[in-house]
């Protein structure tokens, strides 16, 4: 099928087109010099009037089906690079100048704000989960997060960590005034740099073997009552110790020794 010409009607260039490249967008074309878009079909213009054209096409080389003579040389400032040559098949996609810009899609703005909340909602998330560490590790930040979970209505705990205390001493003895009544005489301190929270304790009374006859599980508020006053808070002082005093009615269990443990219920 012959190629046909059509003019660019900004800069005046002329170039050959197939009839299926002009049908492809409706006949509109983009062209190779000035950029321009037009209709190729209204500017078609017989193959003599576009032989007559001062300057040639740029853009012939790119739509011819067959040889032909080598055009004339287009003189073009050094700066810029000569134009390839390329000889574009049935199958091959139009050139750049026959393609439609492609418009900015409508929904770009909407996945931007999808993003943003998904990203907001995360570090919600985040800060929720991990509120008693940020509040260690940021106090400036701490009456936010607490007027926070009294919206939530959560709780802004102390930071919980069994291996940062210790139990510097322990002592079970038993009382004069009656056989069955013991009483334990503990240390806990706290290494941490930090406040923690009052531990649980575990007491085990053992036989001669080392057996266990009876065990029992002091949470803080079963002991926090016989700290000073200074210390009933609901956690220690980072560095600070907690000194406690509990008396035991063991009945008719008779135990020679014992085992205390601290740790943070789940």
């Amino acid at each position: 099928m012959s190629p046909l010409i059509t003019r660019c009607p900004t800069c005046g260039t002329t170039f050959r087109a197939q009839p299926s490249q002009l049908s492809a967008r409706s006949g509109m074309v983009r062209c190779g010099k000035c950029a321009a878009i037009f209709d190729g079909v209204a500017n078609l213009v017989a193959e003599s009037a576009a032989a007559d054209a001062a300057e040639p096409s740029p853009q012939l080389g790119l739509f011819e089906a067959g040889a032909r003579p080598a055009p004339r040389p287009v003189p073009r400032p050094a700066r810029h690079p000569a134009p390839r040559r390329v000889r574009p098949a049935d199958d091959e996609p139009l050139p750049e100048f026959l393609e439609e810009q492609s418009p900015r899609s409508r929904f770009s703005v909407a996945w931007g704000l999808g993003a943003l909340i998904a990203l907001a909602a995360l570090a919600g998330q985040l800060v929720y989960q991990y509120r008693t560490e940020l509040a260690t590790l940021a106090p400036q930040v701490q009456p936010f997060l607490a007027e926070g979970c009294r919206f939530l209505d959560c709780e802004l705990r102390l930071p919980r960590r069994p291996d940062l205390l210790s139990i510097e001493s322990s002592d079970l003895q038993a009382d004069a005034r009656r056989e069955s009544l013991i009483v334990l005489h503990a240390v806990i301190r706290n290494r941490a740099p930090f406040a923690q929270e009052l531990p649980a304790l575990e007491l085990t009374l053992t036989d001669p073997g080392d057996r266990p006859l009876v065990r029992r599980v002091l949470r803080p508020e079963d002991y926090r009552q016989g700290l000073p006053a200074a210390l009933r808070a609901p956690g220690i002082a980072p560095g600070a110790e907690a000194v406690l005093r509990l008396h035991f009615d063991t009945g008719d269990v008779r135990a020679t020794g014992y085992r205390l443990y601290l740790f943070y219920p789940a």
